[in-house]
């Protein structure tokens, strides 16, 4: 061989690489979740702010210490457990105790990305990971609801923030009366006040919230998940920057809507309207900014597709027939576990084969 020749090197697949590094993508995504905790802070004030807070810094120093432990280097300038922080406050009811939402942090790290081998290993998206244990443990807390737009929300914090650790959460029923009460002084035209979410009204009172209230974000329920129009724009701005597949989001709102639909259209007098569904509860921010997570979810085109209407069918099941009027979580983490499979099952065929056809006996 010729000593001016090129040296050639032979490397696995893939071979065309996106540019963007692991942290130019996180730090992206929480410039894109910024607007979603900016307006939860409008929304419930400062007991919203101090969730977030708590989380994404149980999150980090989660991360570092296992670090130490490990004796590798840290790895939290790659911004992936900011992200998880902020994703898990964004999905806990904003008067969540801050005990409760330091243990949430820290299970979401330890359970749902430490133990699998850290960024890129994870079977789960550990935001729900974490919020699936803090589901379990505490199901009072996790399940009580503040009103939004309260009297005095950016001045004092919701009763049950600041509950001291294992003691129970301080009620939150008279402090939702006496600002009922506040609001109908001040605002003769409200009818009435309530910390209930939609999903809640809609599934054990048959009470419908309006949609237009849901989009824009004008009703009640986790910190994060209330205004499906501004979590569209930042989602938005995520696919213009190729930083999230529209596929799959696309698909979890596309299984949802057919599946509510197709119950709607059995009996609109029982079952929720698709739009309703669309709108309500975390599915919106679910589709948008953890069931794309790029760990646990498939890379085949065809896998994409049956991984998003998977979850959107899953969550209308569990929303209309299950006990608990969201369903969301349990249905992304049952698609990442699926993940795997459909990912197997949808390989598409190698250019240039045909099909394996059956020995011949």
């Amino acid at each position: 061989m010729a000593e001016n020749a090129p040296a050639v090197e032979l490397r696995t697949s893939p071979h065309i690489r996106n540019a963007s590094s692991v942290d130019q993508i996180m730090r992206n995504v929480v410039y894109a979740l910024l607007p979603v905790c900016a307006f939860a802070v409008y929304q419930f004030g400062i007991s919203a702010l101090a969730l977030i807070l708590m989380t994404t810094l149980a999150c980090v120093l989660t991360e570092q210490m296992f670090c130490w432990f490990s004796e590798k280097p840290g790895t939290i300038n790659d911004n992936s457990a900011v992200v998880s922080g902020m994703l898990l406050g964004l999905t806990l009811p904003p008067g969540f105790p801050l005990w409760m939402a330091a243990v949430a942090g820290f299970i979401a790290i330890a359970l749902g990305k430490v133990i699998f081998g850290g960024i890129g290993f994870n079977v789960f998206n550990p935001a729900l990971v974490g919020r699936a244990f803090v589901q379990a443990a505490f199901p009072v807390a996790i399940t009580t609801w503040t009103p939004a737009f309260a009297p005095g929300r950016f001045v004092e914090f919701i009763p049950s923030t600041w509950t001291f650790p294992f003691a129970a959460p301080a009620p939150v029923a008279d402090w939702v009366k006496q600002t009922s009460l506040v609001i109908q002084e001040t605002s003769p035209n409200v009818d009435a006040f309530t910390g209930a979410t939609a999903l809640a009204l809609q599934k054990f009172q048959q009470v419908t919230t309006d949609v237009g209230d849901m989009f824009l974000g004008f009703s009640a329920g986790s910190a994060g998940e209330t205004s499906a129009l501004l979590i569209l724009v930042c989602g938005g701005y995520l696919v213009f920057r190729k930083m999230l597949d529209w596929r799959i989001p696309a698909a979890v709102l596309l299984g949802a809507f057919v599946s509510a639909g197709f119950f709607f259209l059995l009996d609109a007098e029982q079952y929720p309207d698709p739009f309703f569904v669309l709108f309500s509860g975390g599915l919106m921010l679910g589709a948008v900014f953890m069931a794309s997570d790029m760990v646990a979810s498939p890379v085949t085109p065809v896998g994409i597709w049956v991984y998003g209407i998977l979850i959107g069918f899953i969550t209308v099941i569990i929303r209309l027939f299950g006990g608990l009027s969201e369903g969301v979580m349990y249905a992304i983490l049952f698609g990442n576990a699926a993940s795997p499979l459909i990912e197997a099952v949808t390989q598409p065929r190698v250019y240039g084969t045909g099909r394996q056809r059956k020995a011949e006996s």
